[in-house]
């Protein structure tokens, strides 16, 4: 057996990476990932540093601006980075923010109570990771400037400008290309950014102006998350107003504000930790969802409504709920899970927020019995409901033999399976229609590819109580097929298919058929889309063809620009058939050109942004058509010109 590894390993093996080396080596060990995510949490990182001055009351006013040439730049009014010479780390002070890990001025509360950049890489990263960085101080009346460049090394020292009125830091950086897969920024995606900071720093002004579009906008909250959330339900039916619960008495400082709504039968949470977002959650929501399902219970129990060892369950009190849960935690006690800060570890907060989330719903409740009354009778309604809805799925299940026959029968009759039963190599593909449905059970691998045929379109189930999916046909056959369960009953390790391909015609039906399905998974298969199990098939939209002889020469293509390339290719007499549909495609050909692992093109579904994907998702898909309309006509133009509206996709191909 041959190795390419040495044979020799003693001392002179041990290796200690130095500066910003660790960064440039394990990149996402530092920023998540190499993608367009990690080129855009370089963003945050400088950004999170400015709300941090303007937490402490240092300015009001924050401007990120996207330039020309690929970089961005980030300008806050706080009191500037010190400069000058550390004498303690014999290092200038400047070097040490931008280019040593695990340096910086939050590592106690003497400069910030709460900050959202603790780990001191920040900067760091961000540094190790462009092509250049420039940063501008202005402080105690004087300007200083520095440079650095590819990855860290100093361009310049930090030179004394002159006198200046102004305060704060000026940083302007452009991601490497070297390290990072995507550089180009994303302004949607820091639009939200800077819109959730917003509205943890009430009364702080955020300006994004964008060079390449000449496009800007400000965010700004002076009433902090109730008016965030008054924003986010605009024109949605209300059970009760925007409710704020603050505590500021404690170690931890909490505010929720939250509203009930009707006709709404999911639950809207955003969480935040020292203003950072946190898509994760961690204990803060444990300790909310905790203190509200106490708090309905001993409000229930006390007025009669449930009786004896009877409980509210907690989904059901959840359902229709729009809450914002923000925790501001003390240095010493702040814990994030990564460096991204995606999920907040402090398991002190979920203490905090559980009694002030119990003790003041519980008061809330007593002291306004039109609203309790109206709450109660929608947590009633979705308890009956996912009973009902139990019993559908527990019959569906084959509890006995009638019923065991009868989910045999419906899955038998739709689905084809595939004969091996690794998972690991199994592939579903979930057809649209008969016809398509032939051809690919003639051409499929039998041994790996499973089919699932879609007799009729979905159900949108954005709207729906929690279970109500379960008594659409089409859908809880797909749950049943995929082996994982749904929501909280959901297990990855029962997973049947390690690859679920959604395989539609090129049309607006079977464009509105994927959209459907991927809602579905979204909402209730949420762990299959985050572990990237669900793709989309990329059939061809053309067949280039010529008779020459007897033998047929052809070209499948996808794109207007390989149509032309495929017919200059052929030559002349070409013969170019439009695919609408896979049931144009005998069996030959889309094995060809989309099912074979070997030739085809499949989109892996992804979630770059959870927020952004979030509201996208009850925008295009929920029942208020108000808010839907108005995004049409604010971002299509409807004239004949096709540029005039751009839908950005983010794809891997496989």
């Amino acid at each position: 057996m041959s190795s390419n590894i040495q044979s020799k390993y003693d001392k002179t093996s041990i290796k200690k990476l130095k500066g910003l080396d660790p960064v440039r080596m394990r990149p996402g060990m530092y920023i998540g990932s190499t993608d367009y995510m990690g080129t855009h949490h370089l963003v945050w990182e400088v950004v999170d540093n400015a709300v941090d001055e303007a937490m402490v009351g240092y300015g009001n006013k924050i401007y990120v601006t996207l330039h020309d040439d690929g970089s961005c730049s980030v300008r806050d009014e706080g009191r500037g980075i010190p400069c000058g010479y550390n004498e303690e780390e014999k290092m200038e002070a400047l070097d040490l923010v931008f280019r040593e890990l695990h340096a910086g001025g939050k590592f106690d509360d003497s400069n910030y109570k709460e900050s959202a950049g603790l780990h001191g890489v920040g900067a760091a990263c961000t540094n190790a990771l462009s092509e250049y960085v420039e940063i501008k101080i202005y402080r105690d009346g004087r300007e200083y400037y520095c440079k650095y460049s590819d990855g860290g090394r100093k361009s310049t020292g930090v030179k004394e400008v002159g006198p200046t009125t102004k305060r704060g830091t000026y940083i302007r950086f452009k991601p490497s290309t070297e390290v990072l897969t995507d550089v180009t920024f994303r302004y949607e995606l820091i639009a939200e950014h800077l819109n959730n900071s917003a509205c943890q720093v009430p009364g702080v002004h955020f300006y994004l102006s964008d060079e390449r579009t000449k496009t800007k906008e400000e965010f700004f909250y002076q009433n902090g998350i109730s008016e965030y959330l008054a924003k986010i339900n605009e024109g949605k039916e209300q059970i009760t107003p925007v409710i704020t619960f603050k505590d500021d008495s404690q170690e931890i400082k909490v505010e929720i504000a939250f509203q009930f709504l009707e006709n709404d039968y999911s639950e809207h949470l955003y969480s935040f930790a020292n203003t950072v977002f946190t898509p994760n959650e961690g204990s803060h929501v444990r300790g909310y969802r905790s203190g509200l399902t106490k708090a309905f219970n001993d409000y229930a129990s006390a007025n009669g409504i449930i009786k004896g060892e009877n409980k509210l369950d907690g989904g059901d009190i959840r359902e229709g709920l729009s809450i914002v849960v923000s925790v501001k935690v003390p240095e010493k006690l702040i814990q994030f899970e990564g460096q991204t800060k995606g999920k907040l570890g402090t398991p002190s907060a979920a203490f905090a927020v559980e009694n002030v989330m119990c003790d003041k719903m519980r008061s809330f409740l007593d002291e306004n019995k039109t609203y309790a009354t109206k709450i109660m009778a929608k947590i009633l309604n979705a308890q009956k409901t996912r009973l009902a809805a139990r019993t559908v799925r527990d019959e569906m299940r084959g509890k006995g033999t009638k019923n065991s026959e009868k989910t045999t029968l419906l899955l038998s009759g739709k689905l084809v399976p595939p004969q091996s039963k690794d998972y690991r190599h199994c592939e579903l593909f979930i057809v649209e229609g008969d016809s398509a449905g032939g051809s690919a059970k003639k051409c499929r691998d039998r041994r790996y590819q499973g089919l699932l045929p879609l007799r009729g379109k979905p159900k949108n189930i954005s709207n729906e109580a929690e279970d109500a999916f379960m008594k659409n046909e089409e859908l809880s056959t797909l749950a049943y097929t995929i082996g994982t369960g749904v929501d909280k009953n959901f297990n990855i390790k029962d997973l049947h298919y390690d690859k679920i391909i959604i395989m539609t015609d090129a049309d607006t039906d079977g464009a509105h058929i994927q959209n459907l399905l991927i809602n579905f998974f979204f909402l209730k298969m949420l762990p299959l889309i985050e572990t990237g199990h669900i793709y989309i098939a990329c059939p061809p939209l053309y067949r280039v063809s010529k008779m020459v002889g007897k033998k047929t020469i052809e070209e499948f293509v996808w794109t207007d620009d390989e149509l032309a390339a495929a017919k200059k290719k052929i030559g002349a007499n070409a013969v170019v058939s439009r695919y609408k549909g896979l049931g144009e495609m005998d069996a030959d050909q889309l094995w060809r050109t989309t099912m074979d692992p070997k030739t085809r093109k499949l989109i892996r579904v992804s979630i770059p942004d959870f927020e952004s994907a979030r509201s996208k998702v009850n925008l295009f898909m929920g029942k208020d058509a108000a808010p839907r309309s108005r995004w049409i006509n604010e971002n299509v133009d409807f004239s004949n010109k096709d540029d005039n509206f751009k839908l950005e996709v983010n794809i891997d191909e496989q």
